[in-house]
């Protein structure tokens, strides 16, 4: 089975044409119509761009008492 894949929009009266396709006439063709997504505006890929980051004793030791050289 060959696939091709074309973008179109859908006319005022409901219908949609399809031009130029790479088959020859008469050849029969099976035509799945799917919606696009909208693009990923509704979803933020990036949640915490532009949010406070703040640090608490950020020199402070951080498991020191995990090292057994430390003891």
């Amino acid at each position: 089975m060959q696939a091709y894949r074309v973008e179109t929009i859908i006319h005022e009266d409901g219908s949609l044409l399809v031009k130029d396709v790479p088959f020859p006439a008469g050849e029969v063709v099976e035509v799945i119509i799917l919606t696009q997504q909208p693009t990923s505006t509704a979803t933020n890929s990036y949640p915490l761009r532009g949010t406070k980051v703040e640090y608490h004793d950020p020199f402070k030791p951080v498991g020191e008492s995990d090292w057994d050289a430390c003891q």
